[in-house]
């Protein structure tokens, strides 16, 4: 059979869907040993699947071998060209849907991590209202950093995110959703842990662990008074780091609370060394009609009382 014949047609099939869906994940995760998780099929299975994939597109698209997992310049092209038909097929899906009396498709969410402790719990119980509303309606959730949410929601890939408000992009509409509090932390077993009224001196001969991520000019100044000795991409790294009682460091307070309610750590001088980060929901300026999405706006704009 030549490549002409094997090639994708025009209108893909739920076949090619399934073999670009599965690139998709294999390219997102890395390789395909990281992807048989995500895609709960065996590793055979997923090579099987991206050699037809190959066969019917006439083309190479990925390296893999002892040398690892690398893309083809090819491949990069049909990554790119896969992402744009499949959040054109479901938008398709979702609006299609929209003309019908239930709720049907996906909402595609980014949430930053560790947000699940929010004594607001606004984004849990919009969800739960949706899913309420239509019971077929398929959720699912990435946990990525800011940044990446930003992205995907501009490209389409994910329909809503969750972000700290650091800056505002044209691109995107903000929801304002509530203030989470940061307190400078330690551990039972550091030094500081009995000590009242701490200084900004003593706080300057402890070793702190200092984010690894974006922060505003105010939160950035709050930091500048510690010794950063280490660093964490994210606020369970920042508390593993505390935990072992050499590092001083701020989480959020409702993060924190679980080990301040053991005993296991305690707010330093809360008073003065605190923060305010503000979150919001984003979604992309001029994004196609999606009833599944605009039915959670509309749950998660009553929960915050807009």
């Amino acid at each position: 059979m030549s490549r002409r014949k094997q090639a994708l047609s025009a209108q893909p099939s739920d076949a090619d869907l399934r073999l670009l869906k599965i690139y998709r994940k294999v390219v997102e995760c890395g390789g395909f040993s990281a992807a048989e998780v995500e895609l709960n099929i065996s590793r055979a299975a997923i090579s099987m699947a991206m050699n037809d994939l190959e066969t019917r597109l006439g083309l190479r698209l990925c390296q893999r071998g002892r040398s690892g997992f690398s893309l083809t310049d090819e491949g990069a092209e049909v990554y790119q060209a896969t992402l744009q038909l499949l959040a054109a097929v479901e938008g398709f899906r979702t609006r299609v849907n929209g003309l019908h009396a239930w709720l049907k498709g996906e909402l595609n969410i980014g949430i930053t991590d560790n947000l699940v402790t929010m004594p607001q719990m606004h984004i849990t119980n919009a969800l739960s209202a949706l899913k309420e509303r239509g019971p077929e309606v398929r959720i699912n959730i990435r946990m990525i950093p800011p940044s990446d949410i930003e992205l995907a929601v501009l490209d389409g890939r994910l329909h809503t995110g969750v972000i700290p408000a650091l800056k505002c992009l044209p691109g995107l509409d903000y929801l304002s959703l509530y203030a989470e509090t940061s307190q400078l932390y330690c551990a039972s077993g550091h030094a500081l842990f009995d000590s009242e009224g701490v200084t900004e001196r003593e706080l300057a001969s402890c070793d702190a662990v200092v984010p690894a991520y974006a922060q505003t000019p105010e939160v950035k100044a709050l930091h500048e008074p510690l010794r950063a000795a280490a660093s964490a991409t994210d606020r369970e790294g920042i508390a593993f780091l505390i935990l072992s009682n050499r590092y001083i460091g701020y989480l959020p307070t409702h993060y924190a609370e679980r080990w301040v309610g053991s005993g296991r750590m305690r707010a330093l001088d809360p008073g003065r060394w605190h923060y305010l980060t503000h979150y919001s929901a984003i979604t992309r300026k001029g994004a196609p009609p999606n009833l599944v999405l605009e039915t959670y706006l509309e749950e998660l704009r009553g929960m915050i009382g807009e």
